[in-house]
């Protein structure tokens, strides 16, 4: 790589030197809050970067949540399982690895990357307490992210760095967002959610931050802007960022609110309750249902078959206690149902006989439903025995899969509150939902302007990263 793409604090003013040509600085992209679509933003930036510039590097300074995976194939492999595999294979190395490292390594196939680059700092339980007590130092992690964006760096043109929630998440242990920014002498794109005096107000808190340790900011960029005040948005915003204190900023970004991306999908609600079991529906793992498509059974049999056989309930996730055996094989005995009509239509349509009903022009059925309370009311043996039969039919003999039935410990009041409360993390095997919100935000983003701001010279005399303010 041209060592002209990589940037290094400029000499002190006592130093002579050739003058060097101008270099794109790392990128760091921190947000205001927590839940604002930082990963998501990541996710585009890496995209369109990608596309304008070449290899792309990335780096998670400091993680919280993490992955053990396979340095040399990528597999990812159970915690428990590590030991294990790693006796097995002692050639392989399994290195723990932010999982949002993981995802973007994996989804862009970044593979002049390393694993074991990528997340030079993790925080596990205990962490703070070993740094409180001196077990580990602010210089220790200084030099781990240092050697690590060295040797992204080395093999990439523009190095992206990810960082956990808002620019002061890690000043505990002397390592926030801002921080690890000036060490790297990066400039910070802060991300926060759409309004007007909430959002300025935790963009400045930010903004503050950031200048104490002399980190420049490159631009904003706004998440879930609603539509209809789309425009209102951009004019106020842009207005704002150009007052002096802001340095004139730009708004290099501003995306339309998509419900779709906080959507939960089946597979974030098994790691949501912990100790669940997903019984059946294992290839829908990844369908979404929105909040309005949660629906509590409390209702008769009746009135349940009823509701299960309107068009507009055809994907809706129903939630109902273990007590209720009868909703639970109601709603089995449906979907064996509606499979046997689905299969009686085909079979009639391509001998040019007539369709048994309707339901072949109707969307496909997308139900599923959440068993709770397993611990105290148990699912009586003779339905799972139902279920895992009907399984083995699918794998077998390609019969019909069954709707997605998951069961949880958890009680009905708390699944219900959990539910509504809950945003999904985007994570590396649900690729429907990475590729779409790549497709939605890459386009709302300013890359050019964004590439000329990791090129501007710093002013005289104000070399970036040194102007900061160590504990």
């Amino acid at each position: 790589m041209d060592d002209d793409n990589v940037y290094s604090p400029p000499p002190s003013p006592t130093t002579t030197s050739t003058p060097r040509p101008l270099r794109r600085r790392p990128l760091y992209v921190s947000a205001t809050r927590q839940h604002v679509g930082k990963t998501t933003t990541s996710l585009a930036l890496v995209s369109g970067l990608q596309k304008r510039v070449g290899k792309i590097g990335f780096l998670k300074p400091v993680g919280q949540q993490s992955l053990y995976v396979k340095e040399q194939s990528g597999v990812v492999v159970d915690q428990q399982a590590v030991s294990v595999e790693q006796a097995r294979n002692p050639q392989c190395p399994i290195i723990a690895c932010d999982k949002d490292a993981v995802l973007i390594k994996q989804h862009f196939q970044l593979h002049h990357l390393h694993y074991s680059d990528m997340s030079p700092v993790l925080i596990p339980k205990g962490y703070t307490k070993d740094y409180i007590n001196g077990k580990i130092t602010q210089n220790d992690q200084r030099l781990l992210i240092h050697q690590a964006h060295e040797q992204i760096a080395a093999s990439s043109d523009v190095v992206l760095c990810e960082g956990t929630g808002h620019v002061a998440v890690g000043s505990v242990v002397d390592a926030s967002n801002a921080q690890v920014a000036s060490w790297l002498g990066a400039r910070m794109v802060l991300v926060a959610n759409a309004g007007l005096g909430q959002c300025l107000d935790e963009l400045e808190l930010n903004r503050v931050f950031c200048q104490h340790f002399g980190v420049e900011i490159a631009g904003v960029i706004i998440n879930k802007v609603l539509p209809e005040k789309y425009d209102q948005t951009q004019y106020y915003l842009t207005k704002a960022l150009q007052h002096e204190r802001w340095g004139q900023v730009p708004l290099l970004g501003l995306i339309p609110d998509r419900p779709f991306l906080g959507c939960p999908a089946i597979a974030d609600l098994e790691r949501l309750f912990r100790g669940s079991t997903l019984v059946s529906g294992h290839e829908h793992r990844y369908r979404h249902y929105t909040v309005q498509e949660i629906n509590l059974v409390a209702t008769s049999l009746e009135e349940f078959l009823r509701t299960v056989r309107q068009p507009s309930h055809d994907r809706t996730l129903y939630v109902s206690h273990a007590s209720r055996n009868d909703i639970l094989l109601g709603f089995l005995m449906e979907a064996q149902q509606r499979q046997k009509r689905q299969w009686t239509n085909s079979n009639s349509s391509s001998s040019g006989g007539e369709a048994e009903d309707d339901a072949s022009s109707r969307p496909p059925w997308e139900a599923a439903m959440i068993v709770t309370g397993v611990d105290e009311t148990p699912v009586s043996q003779h339905v799972l025995e139902m279920i895992a039969q009907h399984n083995q039919s699918t794998t077998l003999h390609g019969a019909e899969a069954l709707p997605p039935i998951l069961l949880v410990p958890k009680s009905t009041a708390a699944v219900m509150d959990e539910l509504h409360r809950y945003t999904p993390k985007l994570n590396f095997e649900d690729n429907h939902r990475v590729e779409t919100a790549i497709s939605h935000y890459e386009n709302y983003i300013d890359f050019e302007l964004l590439l000329e701001r990791l090129t501007m010279e710093q002013p005289d005399g104000e070399p970036h990263g040194e102007k900061q303010q160590e504990s």
